[in-house]
């Protein structure tokens, strides 16, 4: 059995995320206490009330790092240990935390830096939207000539999602349906993500990415940027820096740690974004997912039984 912890991106987070782990687990709570220290946001209050707040990418991204860390440790204490990370865009730095190649403080600086300088890069300017039901090549040819349109994500097979501009990325929709996409989905974000057009906010952050002392990995991680997993910690400062305007390959991703022979998925955090991807690219794996306390013991259960079988 090989077991890989998932981290899902910026849209999965929502009020009250992980408030059990906060009030019921001590060492869950100081994370919490921790990244609001760092920060200088108060992230229990952002998380666990009704607060707009919650969805602004300058806070979203740290509190979506810390209740993914805090829910990682508590399924840590019941045994659970990874034997590979990956993350969707924000939460590939959640999976270089788990993969022990960069610290929980450090990576809480550098999202809190990320957050505002993404959010600074393209005030409501952009917008991203899924593709259902078209590959790539059909997708890139019906995009083709539009301006300021790119493609942000391979997520799985039927579903691409597109950035860029707000007129352009509406104008793309509209010719994508004609060419015979199934749906095209707006997204609840106003950044033109994952394009060229965030470059040199990727090249603001690195100057925040090169104060970091990178760790030697202690299990590899699948990196959004190349989709295929990393196993030399020297390559992590460029990976993060092009993340931010290349596309994300979770697909590929997901195909490369099943590879490497995972068999067993994990994903941590609120909702369930990443396990249909999964389902969607891999059979014959293990999907599981981690949200709450009572799943916590719920899949430390369903670990221990398939150890056992495999013994």
């Amino acid at each position: 059995m090989k077991i890989a912890f998932m981290y899902p991106g910026q849209g999965a987070q929502k009020n009250g995320m992980m408030q059990d782990f906060y009030e019921q687990c001590a060492e869950a709570r100081d994370l919490f206490n921790k990244a609001s220290s760092i920060s200088g946001y108060d992230i229990p209050d952002l998380c666990f009330h009704e607060k707009e707040e919650l969805n602004q990418t300058k806070y979203t991204q740290v509190c979506l790092l810390t209740a993914c860390m805090a829910a990682t440790e508590t399924l840590r204490a019941e045994g659970v240990e990874p034997d590979a990370t990956c993350g969707l865009s924000l939460g590939e730095y959640t999976a270089l935390v788990a993969s022990g190649a960069m610290s929980f403080e450090d990576a809480i600086k550098l999202v809190t830096e990320r957050g505002k300088i993404m959010e600074e890069a393209a005030p409501d300017i952009g917008g991203m939207s899924a593709v259902i039901g078209m590959g790539e090549e059909d997708l890139r040819a019906a995009i083709d000539g539009i301006d300021g349109v790119y493609v942000a994500n391979f997520n799985c097979p039927g579903q691409i999602v597109i950035t860029g501009y707000k007129e352009a990325v509406e104008k793309a929709g509209e010719v994508l349906k004609e060419k015979g996409a199934k749906r095209v989905i707006p997204l609840k974000c106003s950044g033109p993500f994952h394009s060229p057009i965030m470059k040199p906010a990727g090249e603001k952050l690195r100057a925040y990415i090169d104060e970091v002392e990178f760790s030697e990995l202690k299990v590899p991680y699948a990196a959004n940027l190349t989709g295929d997993l990393v196993k030399d910690s020297k390559e992590i400062p460029e990976l993060l820096e092009k993340q931010v305007s290349g596309s994300v390959r979770m697909q590929q991703d997901i195909e490369a740690l099943a590879k490497a022979g995972v068999d067993t998925f994990i994903e941590i955090g609120p909702g369930k974004t990443i396990s249909g991807f999964e389902k969607k690219t891999l059979s014959d794996v293990e999907i599981l997912n981690v949200e709450t306390l009572e799943d916590v013991k719920a899949v430390a259960a369903r670990i221990k039984e398939k150890a056992e079988e495999q013994a």
